[in-house]
């Protein structure tokens, strides 16, 4: 037997609905926002990926799939969405449009690590890319996007957390008072925050570690070195949410690993899957797309990582409202089979969901089939319905009965 790869799971029938409900919804929430969808390749030149994220990040370091394909080209698994559309908004030439340009992606994306409850190494996410404006008020597009589709979701206690990283010259300077302040306490934290501390000083704030996130506890604050430009656009952002009626806590200790990111971040956090979880992570690049050969683009978005809702939602009872057949037409004998698959057609036709028998089931086995996949009405065909030309709809959970003539079934299908 072939098992499935380790860090990958099977959508099954029985569960898929929950991801169609999921995607609708988020689907419904761009398009209010007047947010196009967008696709890129599984795959990507690997260069994308170091130029973008930064070969410096734990991300292209160590959890990238990358390979070699027949013609010697390094190629790689898209780790994040984010970079791909940047470079098809280059490649594309997408700054010839009218801007602003939002788009949204409903993408797999691939990365090694340990597989764990809400991660594996084949994910999935629901991003938002806003392209064109440096003006805080796309900022509060984007996460006023965020909040309104977590809303739409059903999910409860969810914060938004927002911080501002300023722009290279604030984080310059940031990160000498970063590194002069953990020189002293590197002795006595963890190994991968040694490795960070010259690769990606920000990183060290970002450490779960209990002795580093103690140590990070007490590290100068990037709100202290904000440039004027960078301290006012994150200020009108705030006013912007407030006036907005979206709640939010600074959080001073957000950080980036990705080397694309500009000024604001963002993240919306719950506790309702034990530990502090991140739903959603967003914030500004507006360095991504000259990085990869473009022209300086003001840019903002976020990612959702769809496993991690579902858990979220299924712990918060959420009901996901499965699809379930409206009608299930049964045969009396195998005789009447035809008929029956006739009928099925008509009413598919007409747009109510319906099925039946196939595989010789008895009309007592095919009673039970009809309630195990929840089916609202049940119909038998045999040797009197044709005769009269007539039949008796039951509804399965109440048990009562309807008679109707055969021609009329459509129409009292569609009416109740």
């Amino acid at each position: 037997m072939i098992n499935i790869p380790k860090g990958t799971k099977d959508a099954l029938p029985s569960e898929s609905y929950k991801w169609q409900y999921l995607e609708g919804k988020l689907r419904r929430v761009a398009s209010l926002y007047n947010v196009r969808e967008i696709r890129t390749p599984v795959f990507e030149h690997t260069e994308l990926f170091v130029r973008s994220i930064g070969d410096g990040t734990d991300v292209v370091s160590k959890e990238m799939y990358s390979f070699e394909d027949k013609g010697g080209r390094s190629i790689t698994l898209k780790p994040e969405g984010t970079a791909p559309v940047a470079r098809s908004f280059i490649e594309n030439s997408l700054d010839a449009l009218s801007l602003p340009l939002k788009m949204y992606y409903i993408t797999p994306c691939f990365r090694y690590e340990r597989p764990q409850a809400g991660r594996l190494r084949e994910f999935h996410q629901f991003g938002i890319e806003f392209y064109g404006a440096t003006s805080p008020y796309l900022d509060l597009d984007c996460i006023s996007l965020a909040y309104d589709a977590l809303k739409e979701l059903g999910l409860k206690n969810v914060v938004l957390r927002l911080n501002s990283i300023g722009c290279p010259e604030c984080r310059k300077t940031y990160t000498e008072a970063l590194k002069a302040y953990f020189a002293n306490h590197l002795d006595v934290m963890c190994g991968t925050c040694k490795e960070r501390y010259e690769r990606n000083p920000l990183r060290l704030l970002d450490c779960k570690s209990p002795i580093c996130k103690n140590i990070g506890a007490g590290a100068p604050k990037i709100t202290d070195y904000l440039c004027d430009d960078c301290k006012n656009h994150h200020d009108v952002l705030c006013g912007l949410l407030k006036d907005n009626d979206i709640p939010y806590v600074i959080d001073e200790n957000i950080v980036r690993g990705l080397d694309y990111y500009t000024r604001t971040v963002f993240e919306f956090v719950t506790n309702e899957l034990g530990a502090q979880g991140t739903v959603c992570g967003g914030g500004r690049y507006d360095n991504l797309v000259s990085s990869i050969g473009g022209k300086q683009t003001g840019c903002v978005g976020f990612a959702m990582g769809l496993e991690r809702l579902l858990m979220l939602m299924e712990e918060q009872g959420v009901d996901f409202c499965p699809t379930n057949p409206k009608v299930f037409v049964m045969s009396q004998s195998s005789t009447y089979a035809g008929t029956c698959m006739k009928i099925v057609s008509e009413l598919r036709r007409n747009g109510i969901s319906a099925d039946t028998e196939m595989t010789g089931k008895s009309l007592k086995a095919q009673f039970k089939y009809a309630d195990k996949i929840n089916a609202e009405y049940g119909v038998v065909i045999g040797g009197s319905e044709i005769e009269t030309n007539t039949v008796k709809v039951k509804h399965l959970s109440s048990s009562s009965e309807t008679e109707c003539a055969l021609d009329e079934l459509t129409d009292f299908l569609k009416n109740n």
